[in-house]
């Protein structure tokens, strides 16, 4: 279960990264304006180019501070001072990115924001590749020049709105890939890996401590303290498990206000690595829009997921508090309504115990494997009891389904028309079988192929 790479897209505001991500993702996702610093969050998508799946990330969201006229080149082009929090999201996504597209405008030129970040990525070890952006027609094309004296190698000169050079870009990123997937290793699927992730301060740390018996890790009140995703090796009952903590932000230099929001690279490459994603939620705060994206990141990546409830002990409760607050976080999370829930103190130990049981209850769902003859009398059944849809007087049917993967789960289902497949008859299915198999926590990959009798 090999991770996938990730290509973090980096720039000042308002070069184009949002436009560039929605034309690599296929889709609008990003919102974009002309103003600098509409993006206000990273979005996360997944791509493929030249036969090779990769996680894109828009590192949008800056924020910048006042004008500063003090640098002759900024004053000049009427720029805004390049923000602390802009250094610190350049040089996470060079730290953590397996490739590092470098957005500039090419009509407009190069400004002193554009030669900081170039500063900042020269020293990284990921590929750099710059685009220079906004490069409309061939006319254009000799603006894009100036970009190669940032030092920082070859110019893509592409027009993201129009779809110009992207082809020639994606070539390149490819090429970066391809190179980095013949050193990285598959992962040893003896190994249970889980990953602690959620919000700043919502104690990942003080779980991580609580689990390992000492305290290994830095414990704060303030958010951000961890600035390492610590890998902790332990055997538990007699099984080799890495415990993944994500509390991490940066790995070096001062903690700069707000930089938080720039993490979502780490979490990402903790999420592709691990195997179950330990997702804390603050019993005293609830579930957040965060913490929906974070297990939407989780799902996304065909990862297994717990959803722990922490700081219970300082929740005042009554009789039947558990059971509202279970089913308030499961109607905000009823894309995933299969991960089972818990409720812990880190600080005091409450519970503790089941952090780890039942992250190996859903690792062990992720190598569960279904006998082709008993899948098919399985669907045969469900196709009994609700008859399929049917589309100008034709069924779907369903001729054959076996499982032909594990960690995850994959099944392939022969039929006869695709269009006739609807996604909530796909999701019946999918039900019936977690209906009779225990696939606690993990996600079922279903793949629909069409054949003839």
């Amino acid at each position: 279960m090999a991770e996938k790479a990730i290509v973090a897209l980096v720039g000042r505001p308002n070069v184009g990264k949002s436009t560039l991500f929605n034309r690599l993702v296929g889709a609008r996702v990003a919102i974009t304006d002309d103003r600098p610093g509409t993006t206000r969050d990273h979005l996360v998508g997944h791509t493929d180019w030249n036969g090779i799946d990769f996680i894109v990330i828009d590192t949008g969201g800056i924020e910048l501070q006042q004008p500063v006229l003090a640098l002759g080149s900024e004053a000049e082009h009427g720029s805004t001072h390049f923000a602390a929090e802009i250094r610190a999201q350049a040089l996470d996504a060079a730290e953590q990115a397996d490739c590092v597209i470098f957005l500039v405008d090419g009509a407009a030129g190069l400004t002193g924001a554009d030669e900081e970040v170039a500063d900042i990525l020269r020293r990284a070890l990921p590929p750099i590749l710059v685009a220079a952006n906004k490069i409309d027609s061939d006319s254009m094309r000799e603006a894009a020049l100036d970009a190669y004296a940032l030092g920082l190698g070859e110019v893509y000169p592409i027009s993201a709105i129009h779809s110009l050079g992207v082809g020639d870009l994606l070539d390149a990123v490819s090429e970066c890939l391809r190179k980095r997937a013949s050193t990285v290793a598959d992962d040893d699927d003896e190994e249970m890996r889980v990953a602690i992730v959620g919000r700043p301060n919502v104690g990942k740390s003080s779980l991580l401590n609580r689990l390992l018996g000492e305290e290994r890790a830095i414990v704060s009140e303030r958010a951000g303290t961890t600035r390492d995703a610590l890998d902790t090796h332990i055997r538990w009952h007699n099984l080799p498990v890495t415990l993944i903590d994500t509390a991490g932000i940066r790995r070096r230099g001062k903690i700069v206000p707000g930089v938080e929001k720039y993490s979502v690279i780490r979490a990402m490459r903790a999420i592709e690595r691990t195997d179950v994603a330990l997702l804390l939620v603050d019993a005293v705060q609830g579930l957040t829009e965060q913490d929906e994206h974070i297990a939407g990141y989780v799902v996304d990546a065909s990862r297994s997921l717990v959803v722990v409830v922490n700081k219970w002990d300082a929740v005042e409760r009554e009789t039947h508090t558990m059971h509202e607050m279970e089913a308030h976080i499961r109607a905000r999370l009823n894309f995933v309504p299969y991960a089972p829930m818990i409720f812990i103190s880190a600080l005091s130990g409450q519970r503790i115990h089941l952090a780890l049981e039942t992250a190996h209850r859903v690792w062990q769902a992720r190598f569960l494997r279904i006998q082709t003859a008993a899948l098919n009398q399985l669907i045969r059944d469900a196709l009994q009891q609700h008859a399929p849809p049917s589309r100008g007087g034709r069924s779907l049917k369903v001729r054959y389904a076996a499982q032909v993967a594990v960690n995850p789960p994959l099944f392939l289902f022969h039929i006869n028309d695709r269009r006739l497949l609807h996604f909530s008859y796909a999701r019946y299915l999918e039900n019936r079988i977690r209906d009779v198999y225990d696939f606690v926590g993990t996600p079922l990959r279903f793949s629909f192929r069409e054949s003839t009798e």
